[in-house]
């Protein structure tokens, strides 16, 4: 996904937000991201990701499971 990409939908879901990207390997495909926004206030670290990712559940999936459910 494109930095530019990335940053609209953050935008989207957080108007105000200031993003600033890195690009861990070089290759845009594993991003590391600050997000400031004044939507955050009162809000715990992990409501904060919650909100950043869900402007971003599109391009994410995650299969996660037990070792039991993997078995």
């Amino acid at each position: 996904m494109k930095p530019e990409d990335i940053t609209a939908k953050i935008r989207v879901a957080l108007p105000d937000a200031v993003v600033t990207l890195k690009d861990l390997t070089g290759t845009q495909d594993h991003w590391e991201a600050q997000v400031i926004s004044s939507a955050f206030e009162g809000k715990s670290l992990i409501q904060r990701h919650r909100m950043v990712f869900s402007a971003l559940a599109d391009e994410m999936t995650l299969d996660v499971k037990t070792p039991a459910e993997a078995g």
